[in-house]
This record gives structure tokens, sequence and C-alpha cells, in this order.
């Protein structure tokens, strides 16, 4: 079993979940985080840590869209293992539906 992080994340991008993480298994995009689903060791301490609840485990059946998009992602992007800020809008975007479309698959903006 795993955690995969859910489109509730896109243009959030809150990182209380990295923080918490033992294993350091977030992977940080533009606009979102992954969880790589080969490192994760089902602990479940991320899931609670999450304001935007973008987190669910593998056996919740909204996660299974979201399983393969981890695992691809988390292979193409850097893993992150401190926490930072929030996107600026991240409150704006909080709770918004749909956001899919908004994913950017580009790897995170080097600071």
């Amino acid at each position: 079993m795993t955690f995969v992080v859910t489109e509730q994340c896109i243009r959030c991008k809150y990182t209380d979940c990295v923080e918490v993480c033992p294993v350091d298994c977030f992977y940080e995009g533009e606009n979102m985080l992954v969880i790589n689903p080969d490192e994760c060791i089902d602990c479940g301490v991320c899931e609670p840590e999450c304001p935007a609840e973008a987190i669910l485990p593998d056996t919740d059946p909204q996660a299974e869209r979201w399983l393969a998009l981890n695992a691809r992602l988390a292979a193409e992007w850097p893993v992150i293992t401190e926490k930072k800020d929030p996107l600026p809008d991240a409150e704006a975007w909080n709770g918004t539906p749909d956001k899919l479309p908004l994913l950017s698959e580009n790897s995170r903006q080097s600071a």
C-alpha cells in the first residue's frame, strides 16, 4: 500500500507533508507535489498534515486514478525534503474542484 497526492494539491503545493515524511518520498513539480509509490512506507503521517486534504491512501477508490500519475512524475521531478512556503495564491485555490487541467508537468523552478 502507498499514499498518493491528488489534484487538490495543484496550485496550492503545501509542503507540511514533506516535513513529516520519514523516507523523503515526495517529489516537487512546478505547482504540485507527488509521492513515489515505490518509496512510500505507508506510515500515513503525511495524510493529516495536508491543509488541502490532497493525500489519500491507495485503498481509497478515488486514489486509483492518481497512482500512475504520482509514479510517473516522481520519476521525472526532484525530491523535496524540506518544508517551503506554499504557492502565493494557495489559499485562493485550496478546495477548488477539477484542477487537473491546471497541472504543470514541469519540475520545480529553481530558487
